[in-house]
């Protein structure tokens, strides 16, 4: 099925209407007098990589200097339990991008016994899946995604073909250039599809993904947008530049880390000199946990990223806007990167994708702080790849026992004893009990059973898994000045 039908498809499907045109069922009653396209809320999802849960001044870092962040969690509302769907970056960006688990669109690992996609990859994300891109363009959205994808680095897989109106940034980790690998090409720098920097000076790439952002939100005052910016930093090895550079407590890892926050600073700053503050949305987050070294922090939490304990996947989250979030609140429920999607649908007057199962969960009423408002989530499921390591009902984790052992996995060894964990009373899973609720085991081991049927495991196919997007012969992103 090409992409122009699928997104016909789409409209028919979920019952999106023509642009302007407003939805009953709406997320709330202010967007249901929208008349004009103006007046939907704008979107911005600023998405770092490999921030750990502890390194926000307002989610307790003593090392990083980040007003900016902290201003915006003042204003709007901290998640503290907010969740991706891996500990690493391709996998945990496709949920961002489809509200579905990594095994469900087949991006949890690379096809060639590899984490995350390399440069030069036959697989990507398939151009069939609807991305959140795609759901906003049927309500007449401007969308541009700024910064690292990780999503394939072909053609066919790049923004631009999966609902983008504009791409600016790099296709994959920072790292990823001539000297991890012979074979890689020089790190790219693209301007929609094509190649305008190799290698690519990283020292100013926050900055100029700062400036781009700014233009296009700038261009685009009179109608909704929806910008995503992921960020390169602070991705080892950690860039910044020079006005940052040697400035913090943490070296270059604190250095980067607050030139983001001056950056999400000049982004709000921006939509308050253009007044549409008060109709913008922004969620500040993170792909997956801090890395063992290099200077992040995932405190108070156990584990880092890769791994399934709270550290690899639990995220700082910050989501911000004037009179729809209330000030200053803090919320506890279990949400997900998986809730992005369906959410920012249900606020710009359509909905999710109804064709496919979709993962995510409106989490408005969280998001507005509504009078006893919970989780949508009956369970929430840690997978390492293609194994399902642990599962999350309420305050209750379970980790499971298996067989065999993933790579770089913590603590863990094959056959490992059930762990469950109350992850209200204790945060950092140190103290297993279960052998003191063997009923609470019982119903979280069948939770971790109807997962596997439906997403698969190590040792099978899931009923509910659709295929990945692959070329046959892929070339690699070169500069070329024609």
């Amino acid at each position: 099925m090409n992409k122009s039908l699928n997104r016909r498809n789409f409209i028919k499907l979920t019952g999106a209407t023509a642009v302007g045109a407003v939805l009953p069922g709406c997320a709330d009653e202010f967007l249901q007098s929208a008349k004009s396209p103006a007046e939907k809320p704008n979107f911005i999802i600023i998405f770092c990589d490999d921030l750990g849960y502890g390194d926000l001044g307002c989610f307790g870092s003593k090392k990083h200097r980040t007003p900016n962040i902290d201003r915006m969690a003042d204003e709007g509302m901290r998640f503290t339990s907010f969740y991706v769907t891996s500990g690493v970056c391709t996998p945990s960006r496709s949920s961002l991008m489809t509200g579905c688990y990594p095994r469900r669109v087949n991006m949890h690992e690379s096809g060639r016994q590899e984490w995350v996609l390399f440069p030069v990859a036959k697989k990507g994300l398939n151009p069939n899946e609807i991305t959140i891109a795609e759901v906003l363009k049927t309500r007449g959205y401007a969308t541009a995604c700024i910064g690292k994808w990780h999503l394939g680095d072909q053609p066919e897989f790049l923004p631009t073909r999966q609902g983008f109106d504009y791409y600016y940034g790099i296709p994959y980790s920072n790292d990823m250039g001539t000297k991890q690998r012979k074979i890689n090409p020089p790190l790219p720098l693209l301007q929609n599809e094509k190649v305008i920097e190799a290698p690519a000076d990283q020292n100013t790439l926050t900055k100029r993904y700062t400036e781009q952002v700014i233009k296009f939100i700038t261009a685009n005052k009179n109608k909704p947008f929806f910008v995503y910016l992921p960020h390169t930093m602070p991705h080892n090895p950690v860039h910044s530049s020079e006005k940052f550079r040697g400035k913090s407590a943490n070296d270059g890892y604190g250095d980067c880390v607050e030139e983001i926050d001056f950056s999400t600073g000049r982004i709000l700053e921006t939509l308050k000199k253009l007044n549409i503050d008060d109709r913008t949305l922004v969620v500040f987050t993170s792909d997956n946990g801090a890395a063992k070294r290099w200077g992040g922090s995932n405190l108070p939490l156990s584990g880092f990223k890769g791994s399934t304990a709270e550290g690899g996947m639990r995220e700082p989250a910050v989501m911000r806007w004037p009179g729809k979030i209330p000030a200053g609140t803090t919320c506890t429920e279990l949400a997900s990167t998986l809730d992005l999607m369906p959410t920012l649908a249900q606020l710009a007057g359509t909905k999710a994708p109804t064709d496919r199962i979709i993962d995510g969960k409106n989490i408005w009423p969280l998001m507005a702080d509504r009078k006893n408002a919970k989780s949508p989530h009956q369970a929430f499921y840690y997978y390492k790849t293609d194994q399902l390591q642990a599962v999350r009902s309420g305050k209750w984790k379970l980790h499971l026992p298996f067989k065999l052992k993933k790579r770089n996995q913590e603590k863990d060894a094959p056959n490992a004893p059930l762990r469950l964990y109350d992850l209200e009373a204790d945060i950092a899973e140190k103290n297993n009990i279960a052998d003191l609720y063997p009923d609470v085991v019982e119903r979280l081991l069948a939770l971790a059973e109807k997962a596997r049927r439906d997403l698969g495991d190590v040792d099978r196919k899931g009923t509910g898994q659709r295929p990945a997007g692959w070329v046959v012969t892929p070339k690699p992103l070169l500069f070329s000045s024609n």
